[in-house]
């Protein structure tokens, strides 16, 4: 009971969002030679907390961190020299790993070029697109949605059939009154984009609704669809260029980085060498 109205007074002055900083820390627990201070648990609580949750809140804490330092206590009286030993090369390990990585990442944020060329791009495409398969059938369309009481539904059908330049651009001039549209059918989309945005259109019914060359119109409650599938490319066949060409830009600064790490480190320990830092006794 005593211990739940310390914690309540303490949670009274973090509630409140003050804090009178004391000459020296101020511990709330202890756990052998380990002290817990009212400072590390200063932003425990978010703001807005009841007063019985922020005493749940900072309870589990203090319990959770005495039980840690107990059952570290008692591992470090009761593991073997060789076990602990060998736990400290890992920790050892990990501080490297993590140093060295975070360093090396600055390093290379700061040198590495992230300019990609197209024709980089192709080269690198013509010579690795058997590897590329896209994972879902592709599909070019174009589609237009619009309500059936449209009074210019003839002449928008007639343009989204013919589709010249003269076209394109009126129904861009009338697309104010389209539900939904897309026309840019030169451009490969997934399968899955089209199940969303066609609703009508699903795993179940699209050999019906998406085959290369189809024109169609379908009607549903109070609109109807006008769609014209331009080509679709199977599942795992060789993904296009233009579907891929965002993944291989990065696989290529990816490339970029491990090569820029190599000469890093190369150069690093050249350094270390030359001024003597670094030597291999024979």
């Amino acid at each position: 009971m005593q211990r739940i109205l310390v914690i309540a007074i303490l949670i009274s002055f973090i509630s409140c969002d003050y804090f009178k900083k004391p000459q020296e820390p101020e511990a709330i627990a202890r756990v052998g030679e380990n002290y817990l201070f009212k400072e590390d648990i200063l932003n425990l609580v978010p703001k807005g907390t009841s007063k019985a949750d922020s005493i749940a809140i900072v309870k589990a804490y203090i319990d959770r961190w005495a039980t840690q330092n107990l059952l570290l206590n008692a591992a470090e009286v009761n593991l073997s020299d060789d076990k602990q030993e060998e736990f400290k090369q890992l920790i050892n390990q990990y501080k490297t790993d993590l140093f060295t990585k975070a360093y090396l990442e600055e390093l290379v944020i700061r040198k590495i070029d992230t300019i990609v060329t197209d024709e980089e791009i192709n080269q690198y495409y013509e010579k690795n697109k058997q590897f590329f398969k896209n994972g879902s059938e592709l599909v070019k369309l174009r589609y237009i949605n619009l309500v059936k009481e449209n009074p210019k539904f003839e002449k928008i059908k007639a343009k989204f059939t013919s589709f010249t330049e003269k076209d394109k651009k009126e129904l861009n001039d009338l697309s104010i009154q389209f539900k939904s549209y897309a026309f840019n059918d030169s451009v490969w989309v997934d399968i899955n984009q089209v199940y969303e945005k066609l609703p009508f259109i699903n795993m179940d019914n699209k050999q019906q609704y998406v085959a290369d060359g189809l024109n169609y119109q379908y009607p549903d409650s109070t609109t109807i669809w006008l769609v014209k599938v331009r080509q679709v490319l199977p599942k795992e066949s060789p993904a296009p260029l233009q579907f891929i060409k965002p993944t291989i830009k990065q696989v290529i600064i990816n490339n970029r980085k491990l090569e820029l790490v190599k000469t890093i480190e190369k150069e690093i320990t050249d350094d270390a060498i030359k001024d003597k830092k670094f030597e291999i006794y024979k």
